[in-house]
């Protein structure tokens, strides 16, 4: 059912990735968080996830994250299915970060939880 993650549009990703938490709450219970990624290049913009009460919405704004991922759209894909691991494109410059790191590492965990390469 995968439709191959360099088809869709970031705009198409971000929906999806929605869809797919909202359909699996469980892992977020609890959290209370808003990642934003600030997506350079070709499909440039700046989305938000944001967790709280058991759903995740995302949008497009760019005030309020606790924590806040810049990084290409490229490695942006290979980043939700698990190719990209965040420490090594931090440690690479293919990743920059501001913010909370301790919710930026969870976020990857969640990721991983979530086996978005298996959605998208």
């Amino acid at each position: 059912m995968t439709n191959g993650i360099e088809n869709y549009t970031l705009s198409e990703m971000m929906q999806r990735i929605e869809e797919v938490i909202n359909q699996n709450p469980g892992p977020i219970e609890g959290f209370n968080v808003i990642y934003q990624f600030n997506i350079t290049g070709d499909e440039e913009a700046n989305y938000q996830l944001q967790l709280a009460d058991g759903q995740a919405k995302v949008l497009e704004v760019s005030e309020g994250a606790n924590c806040i991922l810049i990084l290409s759209l490229a490695n942006f894909r290979q980043f939700l299915v698990g190719k990209l691991g965040g420490t090594a494109a931090f440690m690479t410059g293919k990743l920059k970060m501001k913010g909370d790191i301790g919710k930026a590492i969870k976020l990857e965990g969640l990721l991983r939880e979530y086996n978005l390469k298996e959605h998208l």
